[in-house]
């Protein structure tokens, strides 16, 4: 199905909305951006991208502007939460033939992304406020009340998402009983290694993502912004967490912080409104597959539509080739979070006989193709 004359709208420009209108480019259709922001932003910490994501970017024609702001982590290291080694990963020879592991600042992938959707239009600081169907349309009414039809909606607006609550009766994210604090301090380790300490249920995670950056991440209990949570920090992990701590004593406008929540559905499809991203399945962070599974959903999005008969045909056959695959993800972070959970006797000895072996079974079925 080619898709001249079909009316898209794309909502949120996050990193599955601008990947799903790069993505369609080459389709035909008429693809409108909104994005409830007000505009691109500088702010936010760091992500990294697994070699199924890179993979995609290189579909994308946007893993050398990536590359270029990016630095490859060649090993993942595991450690007790006072340093001992539990297991380390060759990531590099792991992801071979996939693609490399990249870290970055979130704001550079969001540029290269913007980059990739070129004149595409997005509408900032616009957002849905009613979503209808009429007959073989969507009606879409916006927060300027303004009424647009499309012959699909696609909800790429996060675990947060608007379009989940006005067109998927109101189903909410939950929490994994999880808060997680980011932020970014300077990096102190030439070495590109992605670096975890195991607590009894919490990590303290870094990860360089420049010549001058770390990206630091900490996850607690279900308590939000809980007092003394960094001298808990300091106290419980060796370095280099103290130091990384340091970095918000003179500067915590890096810091991000809130829930960890995961998204199950039973579809992803109302009709001609499709949810894509975190929007349908996200997911505890614990591997690393948010982004992955976002910019994978546009290309098998894309390639659902060009090979199926009508939009509805399309819609099917996608979910159908997803499904396996995010159920996949979703089944492996429940795993990796009740293992961190074990009593850190136990937890240490079981991840340094099996680590490697876990790791590896982890990330198995990713290796292939969408």
């Amino acid at each position: 199905m080619r898709g001249d004359g079909v009316r898209v709208l794309i909502v949120g420009a996050g990193v599955a909305g601008l990947a799903t209108a790069a993505a369609l480019r080459t389709w035909g259709a008429t693809v409108d951006v909104v994005e409830r922001a007000p505009g691109p932003t500088d702010s936010g910490t760091g992500i990294y991208l697994t070699g199924n994501a890179t993979r995609i970017l290189d579909v994308l024609g946007l893993r050398e502007p990536v590359a270029d702001v990016a630095v490859e982590i060649t090993r993942q290291r595991s450690t007790s939460q006072r340093g001992r080694r539990l297991f380390d990963i060759d990531v590099a020879a792991l992801w071979q033939g996939v693609g490399p592991c990249v870290s970055l600042p979130r704001a550079h992938l969001h540029r290269a992304l913007l980059a990739g959707v070129r004149d595409a239009p997005i509408r900032w600081g616009r957002r849905p406020v009613a979503v209808a169907e009429e007959g073989n349309l969507v009606a879409v009414e916006f927060d300027d009340a303004s009424t647009q039809r499309y012959d699909l909606v696609i909800g790429a607006d996060g675990v947060n998402s608007t379009v989940r609550r006005l067109a998927f009766d109101g189903q909410a994210a939950r929490d994994l009983g999880q808060y997680a604090y980011r932020w970014v301090a300077p990096r102190v380790d030439a070495e590109p290694v992605w670096s975890v300490q195991l607590g009894r249920g919490r990590q303290f995670l870094t990860i360089p993502i420049s010549a001058e950056q770390t990206y630091c991440y900490y996850n607690d209990g279900p308590v939000a912004d809980r007092p003394g949570w960094r001298d808990e920090v300091a106290a419980t992990f060796t370095e280099p967490a103290a130091t990384m701590l340091k970095a918000l004593d003179h500067d915590d406008s890096t810091l991000h912080s809130g829930p960890n929540q995961e998204v199950v559905l039973d579809s992803w499809a109302r009709g001609r409104v499709l949810l894509i991203g975190d929007a349908a399945h996200a997911t505890s962070p614990n591997m690393a597959q948010g982004a992955a599974m976002a910019l994978e959903d546009a290309v098998v999005l894309a390639s659902s539509l060009a090979a199926a008969g009508s939009v509805a045909e399309a819609l099917r056959g996608y979910e159908a080739r997803r499904r396996p695959r995010t159920d996949w993800v979703l089944g492996q972070t429940h795993r990796r979070d009740k293992a961190t959970g074990l009593p850190p006797v136990l937890r240490d000895v079981v991840m340094r006989r099996l680590g490697q072996q876990m790791f590896r079974s982890n990330y198995g079925p990713l290796f292939a193709q969408p």
